[in-house]
């Protein structure tokens, strides 16, 4: 027998391997199955949360409010998704930290130093990163809030565009000149979201000062009443569109307004075919538009 064998104290070896090794993997064992039933509970409640959306929105009605409101299904569970992802992961890093310095306290490793290290060099990170710990915090907080999400026409102050891309740090836009840009979370003071909820459209129509104000509402009024029964538009409207009436007297013209409440993103579409059956229901009820204005003889149009 070696020597080396021979002074072994093979009782003192055996404590101490019943005692360290075993706790040390009881530890990532319970460590592996926490994380593993926090990620279960999280997949469930996010997938139980997506199904009951889907089954709120349901129905024409149910979907047209949904959409006005900013409740599309499909943003709705990618938000979910992203707040699913955000929590498994704060949840891992969590028990793995906790599950590590717990077997270092287990295997002898003396963790008051090394804290004091950490706390250290965590006073020194957290001022050299404020801004990015700011970036990450707002980004949190602005998908939990549902401020925007993508394909959302939003104007964050230095920029007016179209979201390609939100992640917990930046915001990626593209402006109407096909400019894409990066802005950081932490510097979005304040977000106007031009695609959530609905819009509100004015359709002016121009006639002639001489023209019958009566004959020239009640055509709109049918038009108002047809567009909101028309199956092509009705999805887009969330109610018939109102005649207002005369909106202004100029020299040669009155011009005649319609309101329009429609879906976020629709308004453009929704206003062109509002002009374009107001004017052919004027030309139908002979209503005609202003007569151009005369110029003085010798003029030329020209002072």
């Amino acid at each position: 027998m070696s020597p080396a064998l021979a002074t072994l104290d093979w009782n003192h070896a055996w404590d101490w391997f019943n005692d360290a090794p075993i706790r040390v993997v009881a530890t990532i064992v319970a460590a592996v199955a926490l994380r593993w039933v926090l990620h279960r509970v999280v997949s469930r409640a996010i997938a139980l949360a997506i199904s009951q959306g889907d089954r709120d929105k349901q129905g024409r009605a149910g979907r047209v409010l949904a959409h006005a409101a900013g409740w599309d299904v499909e943003r709705h569970r990618q938000r979910l998704s992203t707040l699913g992802t955000l929590l498994r992961s704060i949840i891992t890093f969590v028990v793995a930290g906790v599950a590590i310095l717990t077997v270092m306290s287990l295997v002898g490793i003396p963790l008051a130093p090394l804290l004091a290290s950490a706390g250290v060099g965590g006073v020194a990170l957290g001022f050299g990163a404020q801004s990015l710990v700011k970036d990450f915090l707002s980004g949190i907080f602005m998908i939990m809030e549902d401020q925007y999400g993508v394909g959302d026409v939003v104007d964050v102050g230095e920029v007016v565009g179209t979201v390609e891309d939100v992640s917990l740090r930046i915001t990626t836009l593209r402006d109407a000149n096909g400019v894409t840009w990066h802005v950081r979370n932490g510097e979005i003071l304040r977000v106007g979201n031009k695609s959530q909820g609905w819009a509100q459209i004015l359709v002016d129509l121009p006639v002639s000062y001489d023209a019958d104000v009566e004959a020239a509402l009640t055509a709109l009024d049918r038009v108002a009443a047809a567009f909101a029964g028309d199956p092509a538009w009705s999805d887009k409207v969330l109610e018939a569109p109102t005649v207002l009436g005369v909106e202004s007297i100029s020299g040669n013209a009155l011009t005649l307004r319609m309101l329009a409440k429609c879906i976020s993103g629709e308004e453009f579409g929704v206003q062109r075919e509002l002009r374009r059956r107001g004017k052919a229901a004027l030309d139908e009820a002979g209503i005609s538009g202003p007569s151009p204005l005369a110029i003085p003889p010798g003029t030329g149009g020209v002072r």
